[in-house]
């Protein structure tokens, strides 16, 4: 019954070509990967570092590492309790979290949506496609080879600066698909209505982090067109109260949450509030997406297109086919 951290280590996976957001670029990303054992089960979770918390793999795999003995003469369940007290949100939590569901599901012959309390197994979900920050001219190229593609949902990454061109540009790349964008805090200096409704014009159907955190107050009696979605600004359960007053909806990212399990009460804790749910990740493997698919199983807007966005995924990870999301078996 006791728990054995088998495994703790850093893996660098490559990105496919070039991933370019507001706070730079990626060639590549590193994640952190528990496996625990017992009993002749193991489970496995995987993490990515959150890059503007200063999270980084190696400390997310000593964070790991320190829990383990903590945990130790625990069983799954009651260590997926222990390490909510003993470890804050962030990657290395979500890893082992992550690991400790595996784990109780295989040691219970269950699958993880029957462990997770779902209803009936996760099915596919269209996904959003994430678009590189770039030229205008460039996102439209690289729109329309997404929709070329498949990919029906494309989010469009903006800076603040000159991102009606870069929406329109994707627009007209992929005038079929339907548009989201992230603008990844970068509004705060803007004419924030006045964006939206441009956005609105050109069938932008959601905006995701307009403003810094800490300056959510800004979207404060803005009736927009347009849903606005907290990102950056929303963790975990505790933070809905603060942010609801002013968000439309909130993206739950297991790394941001600290695994499924703090994750489901950040989506259970939304519904109460009355705001979408939006279920996103970081770059990352298949490994990532497993749990974080059974809770898109809730969402109204799904964007797990990690795994897409690399150029090599772990064997018998995530199918991507039409722009939807799936098991591969």
């Amino acid at each position: 019954m006791a728990i054995q951290l088998k495994s703790a280590r850093v893996e660098r996976w490559p990105v496919a070509g070039q991933f370019v957001i507001s706070r730079g670029a990626k060639d590549h990303v590193d994640v952190i990967v528990a496996e625990v054992e017992a009993d002749g089960a193991t489970g496995r979770g995987e993490g990515t570092p959150v890059y503007y918390l200063g999270e980084d793999a190696a400390g997310c795999r000593d964070q790991i590492l320190h829990a383990a003995s903590h945990i130790a003469e625990l069983g799954a369940a009651e260590a997926r309790a222990a390490i909510q007290e003993i470890m804050g949100p962030g990657a290395a939590r979500n890893a082992l979290d992550c690991a400790l569901w595996d784990l109780e599901a295989r040691q219970r012959g269950l699958r993880l949506w029957q462990l997770a309390g779902c209803d009936g197994p996760p099915t596919a979900r269209t996904t959003a496609y994430t678009i590189s920050l770039g030229t205008p001219g460039g996102m439209a190229e690289a729109a329309a080879t997404a929709e070329a593609d498949g990919y029906h949902l494309l989010k469009i990454k903006l800076t603040g600066e000159g991102d009606r061109l870069r929406v329109a540009g994707v627009r007209k790349g992929a005038p079929n698909a339907r548009l989201i964008v992230d603008a990844n805090e970068s509004w705060g200096q803007v004419d924030i209505l006045g964006e939206a409704e441009a956005l609105a014009d050109m069938g932008v159907e959601m905006i995701e982090q307009p403003v810094p955190v800490g300056t959510d107050a800004l979207l404060d009696q803005l009736y927009a067109p347009i849903p606005f979605v907290a990102d950056e600004s929303c963790h975990t359960a505790a933070d809905v109260a603060r942010i609801g007053p002013f968000y439309d909806g909130v993206n739950i990212k297991l790394d941001k949450a600290g695994g499924l399990t703090e994750a489901l009460r950040l989506a259970d804790a939304a519904d109460a509030a009355g705001l979408s749910i939006m279920v996103g990740c970081m770059l990352c493997t298949s490994l990532a997406i497993g749990p974080a698919f059974v809770l898109a199983q809730r969402a109204k807007w799904v964007d797990l297109d990690g795994p897409a966005l690399l150029a090599r995924d772990r064997e018998g990870g995530f199918e991507f086919r039409e722009g939807r999301i799936a098991p591969s078996h």
